[in-house]
């Protein structure tokens, strides 16, 4: 076992990725399990690894939101070798992702929606501080017993920033990307939003929205086929449906906003979700008894219901 700054004691490595390691740990000062990212060594940017991961921290630890999983601490480790690696101490999200969920198939239709609610409204709550995700995937949702949570801020960037990645290299999850993405056009909600129809599309029909694997067949099309359309699903509210559509629109201005995404779907489920108004709503957009700040209520499907769909689909 190695401890963090006298304090983190890693237990388990429970993710890896091509830039970072996810490792459970104690953090033996607040008696609490808790999640450290931290950079794998190797990486050739030294210093500028410790100011991108010192970034996506502050960037996380704007958000205090349920469905946004919490940032606790920031700091840097010796590697013994003359430089330092940085990491991320978060709130551990016990569960399982939503791409292990779908592995299995799609999700019932109203387990589907209830969890794209959640991740709009955190959605919602990053867009309201200027922040983009820009990583929206079934592998950055993860499924708990209290709900879902957003994870991964790792290459999150202020609205409106301008695309820095070297050329010829595109930021992002090819099948999740907005069309103006591969064109390398700033970073705005709305590319979140097109990822979020993807996330829809996937966790209601079990497939994409059309087959794509690499970003250089994206680039090798003249244009994005028309996605197809999700299969008949008894029950399923056209308003889910025809949100699902407007997601996916090529015009990013023609997307609806991550708060009107969130408040349609909880509202398809007869649900609640924890979103802040920071943008007007026309009527015919407001669902009724929705307060300026409500609390995401789990009472409306109950723990077990939930949980035995969840199960159903690989839990």
């Amino acid at each position: 076992m190695r401890t963090l700054d006298g304090r983190y004691r890693l237990e388990q490595r429970i993710g890896i990725g091509g830039m970072s390691e996810v490792w459970r740990a104690y953090d033996t000062v607040l008696d609490r399990s808790v999640a450290v990212k931290l950079v794998s060594p190797g990486q050739p940017d030294g210093t500028a690894s410790v100011e991108r991961i010192r970034s996506e921290a502050r960037s996380a630890a704007r958000l205090v939101h349920p469905n946004v999983a919490s940032v606790h601490d920031f700091g840097t480790c010796d590697t013994g070798l003359g430089h330092e690696l940085p990491y991320i101490v978060m709130e551990l999200a016990e569960g399982q992702t939503l791409a292990a969920h779908l592995r299995t198939g799609p999700l019932d239709w109203r387990i589907a929606v209830r969890v794209c609610a959640e991740v709009s409204a955190a959605l919602a709550a990053a867009h309201a501080h200027g922040i983009v995700h820009r990583d929206i995937k079934p592998a950055n949702v993860m499924l708990t017993p209290s709900g879902v949570k957003v994870l991964d801020f790792g290459i999150a960037t202020p609205a409106g920033a301008a695309d820095t990645a070297p050329d010829g290299v595109v930021v992002g999850t090819p099948a999740y990307l907005a069309p103006e993405q591969l064109h390398r056009a700033p970073a705005t909600p709305a590319a979140d939003i097109y990822a979020l129809g993807v996330l829809l599309h996937y966790s209601l029909a079990g497939r994409l929205p059309y087959p794509v694997d690499s970003v250089s067949q994206l680039l090798g099309r003249e244009s994005r086929r028309t996605p197809r359309p999700l299969p008949e699903l008894p029950g399923l509210p056209a308003e889910v449906a025809d949100l699902c559509r407007r997601c996916l629109a090529d015009d990013p201005t023609r997307r609806p906003s991550s708060l009107v995404a969130a408040l349609l779907l909880a509202e398809a489920v007869d649900a609640r979700v924890y979103v802040p108004m920071h943008e007007p709503l026309m009527p015919r957009q407001r669902p009724p008894a929705v307060s300026p700040w409500t609390e995401r209520a789990a009472a409306e499907v109950t723990e077990a219901a939930v949980g035995a769909q969840w199960s159903r689909h690989g839990g």
